[in-house]
């Protein structure tokens, strides 16, 4: 297909084969809106039944790969994958969309270059694959203040690791990265585009019926472990402050009514 750009991620197929997703908001550090995961996710879709491509590849443009959610947009409206209107609405919903990306067929990959942050490093955990430059930076802020909304770490990292990620609030280099397992290689930042592409071409001469009974053999071992329900789980107790201020509030002013 030629190159297509929505609003907020372009889209190309730099070699056969192979769709490449750029979170195209630079100015905004890619900071992810509503806008942009739905049209992210959308176009995921669209790559998994589309039968010229076998692998997916998502990279950020200009300095990062993503500072993570946009803080600054209205997040409470037009969600993609709306659950219902509750405290748990934000961390289910969040959930919901980037283990759909477990769910689609075809891998994907993500290749991050300058930072992941936050939100970020959660959209990182979704992908199947994640290649990052050398002197790129992962880390979760957010963790000082609450639980990841997206908590992959106790469930796809030794529990070492993912104390330091979310106990130690450690920012891990791409090689430090890559050496305990939060991505899967770390490679020079000048290289880093054409390793990602070299990964993903060799990708590409497997069938994608045997690519898609591969992941899911590696999804069905992480669910037998807990997997989704693990980081949902997590995701309800990341709402348990705001769900208990909902609470007193209701039962204070149940008292002032006497009903």
């Amino acid at each position: 297909m030629a190159a297509a750009t929505t609003a907020t991620v372009e889209i190309d197929d730099p070699i056969p084969g192979v769709r490449r997703f750029t979170l195209n908001r630079p100015e905004k550090r890619n900071a992810m809106s509503n806008q942009l995961r739905r049209e992210l996710l959308a176009g995921l879709q669209a790559a998994d039944a589309d039968e010229d491509v076998r692998v997916s590849i998502l990279r950020g443009a200009g300095k990062c790969f993503s500072s993570g959610y946009d803080l600054g947009s209205d997040l409470a409206t037009d969600q993609p994958y709306w659950t219902s209107k509750t405290g748990l609405q934000w961390a289910r919903h969040v959930t919901a969309g980037w283990t759909s990306i477990w769910d689609l067929y075809k891998p994907v990959i993500a290749q991050v270059h300058g930072y992941a942050m936050a939100g970020g490093l959660e959209l990182v955990g979704a992908c199947d694959l994640a290649y990052g430059a050398e002197d790129a930076r992962f880390s979760h802020p957010v963790t000082r203040f609450a639980l990841p909304d997206f908590d992959w770490f106790p469930t796809h990292l030794p529990p070492r690791v993912a104390m330091e990620l979310q106990v130690a609030g450690r920012e891990f280099s791409g090689t430090e990265a890559a050496a305990v397992g939060i991505i899967n290689q770390a490679f020079a930042v000048d290289e880093l585009e054409e390793k990602v592409l070299a990964i993903a071409q060799r990708i590409t001469r497997t069938a994608s019926a045997v690519l898609a009974v591969n992941k899911r053999a590696v999804h069905t071992a992480l669910e037998a472990r807990g997997g989704r329900s693990v980081i949902r789980t997590l995701g309800d107790l990341s709402a348990g402050p705001h769900l208990s201020a909902m609470a007193a509030d209701e039962i204070l002013d149940r008292v002032k009514s006497g009903n």
